[in-house]
């Protein structure tokens, strides 16, 4: 898909696990990871990246770790000022210390910034790291879980994850869950400290023999929810189900566990028999959860929303699948663009990790409070191929709305995280837009996403419309051309959208592929009519000849009988055979007239006809030679009584011709001669006519104007010679 968004890659020299922004200040990135423990030759290492700029990131500084214990497998940043930041990791002990029942799973360490000259100055810009001095320093270790009493001893800390300081007292909770423990544990405690100390523990969550947490989210509740200060809803998934407790700091109260939700098993007679799969989990608000799913066999993935009672009872309310190219979810991050001032609603920008190396980033507006009705999840881009390897982790930097008049505010935007075990880490930076633009009428706005693409399949459908709707109008428009210059039969009836005026410019008549016009071929069908009833009448004066011819044959046979026995007999013989005749020869004069009144009148009625159609339009010469050869058997060229061709002046315009059928010294047709009886001043006065006019060229010869009237000569020559 198309997109807008700016990205950044840079290359460390060891595998990347876990990934966190500095909540306040969305120019630093904390990444972690390593090779393990063992002669791997890839370091453990905790690494600050410079953000500020939007195409290069670069190193500030690396805390090397210690190669004979674990990497780093999660990470988070616990507070933050302006010169330095203080953040958790679950790094394990190393295997020899673990043995003896000591995993030391819990660090915490303190980074100081450089000064902002040293980032601006743009050194490290090719991923190497900046010259630093200032000081990074553990601040301590802890072992907070429960000794592991598997033989082998593999319990890591999988997941770390702290709250946002309360807004009330400043408290701060954090959560660790185990992986690959024999029984799966959560561990809460005060975050709000320089270093991991063994009171911190505010409580556990077991989870029972072979379950793990999969992911595990914090929210502080409102003070309208009448709750004590510093109270924090926890929420944990594990593979089938979602689970939330309340949790208030310094209580000394082991919170206790509700169930919210379970995924249902399978129809008995459903062919899959396995349950898709809880991967992660994010309060949106303290009463509506976003889950991430993985379905079976790899076939895809789903986000959910989960709408919580006061109770804690929970009922999916939305489902959205992920694009068909993401089989199977890795990871998860969501951040909230909060307005600087009270709004009835905000959006949460959601990111998801698939198994290909792609992330897809959604939007959710929602109302802050419920109830929640008809919300909806949309794609807003489908990044691919981010990484080489399989996407690890990933983290949205925190937006903080601007204080100053949107007009005097910079752009805004956010910053999306994203680290492989290819040793890549890639941050997107994501533009935002005032919502709604700014006006002196609605001075409280918020930002939202700004809308960068539209998914595959909307693309797709958008593009094919607008082909389909441009070959359509393209088609109209040619097919309605080619009406108008005579070259397609009229479907359209384009001819009749013009006025008069551009009508006669550039209107053209239809030409056939035997090369008559419309006109003629009107013409022709009409003329056929006419013989068709005049062949009868043909057909009747043939009879009749013969009939005169054997009338006469047996006359003149009685007649030669009986002049041998009796002359005053064959005189009454042949008197007989001359009345006949006479009588015959009246019939074929009568026949014959009719013969000839009848094709005149067909003829003329069609020509007539075709003439009133064809007005006003210039009718080309072979056109109506076509016709004249198609009749000239059945019309004497010297019968002035019968419509011939003829061309002739506008009466209205002497500069423009007309083209008809009429009987010659009839209007239209006053003083018509043929073209082979003109003068040679006319016949050139004549041609240069019919040149300016497009309907001949020198190169057709004279020949096809041959028998052609041509009306008006006397006041051709006349124009001409007053031109």
């Amino acid at each position: 898909m198309a997109s807008a968004i700016a990205s950044a890659k840079l290359t460390l020299s060891y595998p990347l696990y876990a990934s966190d922004f500095d909540p306040q200040n969305s120019n630093f990135l904390l990444v972690g990871g390593g090779g393990g423990e063992g002669r791997t030759g890839l370091g453990n290492k905790i690494t600050l990246v410079n953000t500020s700029r939007k195409q290069s990131i670069s190193e500030v500084v690396e805390i090397d770790l210690s190669q004979d214990e674990d990497s780093v497998t999660s990470l988070a940043v616990a507070s933050s000022t302006p010169s330095s930041v203080i953040a958790f990791a679950g790094i394990n002990s190393s295997e020899k210390d673990q043995a003896v029942g000591k995993n030391e799973h819990l660090r915490s360490f303190r980074l100081e910034y450089p000064p902002r000259r040293n980032l601006d100055s743009g050194s490290g810009q090719d991923g190497e790291a900046q010259e630093y001095q200032g000081q990074t320093a553990p601040l301590g270790r802890a072992s907070l879980f429960k000794p592991s009493t598997a033989p082998k001893k593999e319990t890591y800390q999988r997941i770390t994850r702290l709250s946002r300081p309360s807004k009330i007292n400043g408290g701060q909770l954090g959560a660790i869950a185990t992986g690959l423990a024999p029984e799966g544990e959560i561990v809460l405690f005060d975050a709000k400290t320089n270093g991991p100390m063994g009171p911190w523990v505010e409580a556990r969550l077991p989870l029972g023999k072979g379950e793990e947490a999969a992911d595990v989210d914090i929210v502080e509740l409102d003070q309208a929810e009448d709750m004590p200060p510093g109270t924090f809803s926890v929420a944990y998934c594990t593979d089938y189900e979602v689970h939330v407790c309340r949790m208030t700091l310094k209580q000394n109260t082991q919170p206790q566990s509700q169930f919210a939700y379970g995924e249902p098993h399978p129809d008995t007679f459903s062919s899959v028999k396995a349950r898709p799969k809880f991967r992660s989990l994010r309060f949106i608000t303290p009463h509506l959860l976003l889950l991430l799913q993985n379905r079976p066999n790899r076939q895809g993935a789903d986000l959910l929303l989960l709408e919580l009672s006061p109770s804690n009872q929970g009922r999916i309310i939305s489902r959205k699948p992920l694009h068909s190219g993401i089989n199977s979810a890795t990871a998860l991050s969501i951040t909230n663009l909060a307005a600087s001032t009270p709004s009835q609603s905000t959006q949460h920008v959601i990111s998801v990790a698939g198994l290909d190396s792609s992330i897809s980033i959604q939007t959710l507006e929602h109302p802050l409070r419920p109830p929640f009705k008809s919300l909806k999840l949309r794609l807003h881009s489908l990044l691919r191929s981010v990484h080489p390897l399989q996407i690890t982790s990933l983290s949205f930097s925190t937006f903080l709305p601007p204080q100053t008049p949107q007009n005097s505010t910079p752009p805004q935007y956010i910053k999306l995280a994203s680290t492989s075990i290819a040793n890549t880490v890639v941050v997107h930076t994501l533009p935002l837009i005032p919502s709604p633009p700014p006006s002196k009428k609605s001075p409280k706005q918020r930002y939202v996403l700004a809308n960068h693409g539209r998914s595959d399949a909307a693309q797709l459908t958008l593009s094919i419309i607008i082909s389909a709707l441009a070959i359509a109008l393209g088609a109209f428009l040619l097919q309605a051309f080619t009406e108008i210059r005579g070259g397609s039969p009229e479907y359209l009836g384009a001819k009749g959208w013009l006025n008069k005026r551009v009508h006669d410019y550039i209107a053209l008549p239809y030409m056939f592929e035997n090369g008559t016009s419309t006109a003629v071929a009107s013409i022709s069908g009409l003329s056929d009519h006419a013989i068709s009833t005049s062949s009868s009448i043909h057909e009747q004066i043939t009879n009749t000849i013969v009939d005169l011819k054997d009338t006469v044959s047996d006359s003149t046979k009685a007649a030669q009988e009986t002049l041998a026995d009796s002359p005053e007999k064959a005189k009454e013989a042949v008197s007989s055979a001359l009345d006949a005749a006479s009588a015959a020869a009246s019939e074929l004069k009568e026949a014959s007239e009719a013969y000839s009144d009848t094709v005149s009148q067909s003829i003329t009625s069609a020509f007539s006809s075709t003439t009133a159609k064809t007005s006003n339009q210039y009718l080309h010469i072979r056109d109506l030679l076509s016709r004249h050869h198609n009749h000239r058997r059945h019309v004497d060229p010297s019968n002035t009584d019968i419509p011939h061709m003829v061309i002739h002046h506008d009466d209205e315009d002497g500069e423009k011709l007309k083209a008809g059928f009429h009987r010659v010294g009839q209007e239209g047709a006053k003083e018509a001669k043929r073209f082979e009886e003109l003068s040679e001043k006319e016949k050139e006065i004549w041609k240069r006519k019919l040149r300016e006019a497009g309907v001949w060229a020198v190169d057709e010869g004279e020949a096809v104007l041959k028998g052609v009237f041509f009306g008006g000569v006397a006041q051709a020559v006349g124009r001409a010679v007053g031109g």
